[in-house]
C-alpha cells in the first residue's frame, strides 16, 4: 500500500498515489493499528486488501480482504 501510495518509483504509483489515493493517517503511522484492523476484519494470508470504492483511499470502512481471484474478478488488482 504505501509504495503504490507514496514512491513514485513504483510502477502502480501512478494509478495510486499519482491520482490522491491515500491510506489513512492511522494506519500509514502505526502498523500495529493496521494489523489489529486486519485480524479484526478477516485475514487471511491467501487474501489481498481491496478498497470497496476504488476512488477513495485505504481507511477501515472501504477496504475490505479478497482472494486474488476474487480481486482480479472486480477489475482492481
Amino acid at each position: 500500500m504505501k509504495g503504490r501510495c507514496y514512491n513514485p518509483n513504483k510502477e502502480a504509483y501512478r494509478r495510486y498515489g499519482q491520482r490522491g489515493i491515500k491510506i489513512c493517517d492511522e494506519w500509514k503511522d502505526d502498523f500495529t493499528i493496521f494489523k489489529d484492523w486486519a485480524l479484526r476484519s478477516g485475514y487471511q494470508g491467501n487474501l489481498t486488501i481491496d478498497r470497496k470504492d476504488n476512488d477513495k483511499g485505504y481507511y477501515p470502512s472501504n477496504c475490505q480482504w479478497l482472494t486474488l481471484a476474487e480481486n482480479v474478478r472486480k477489475g482492481d488488482a
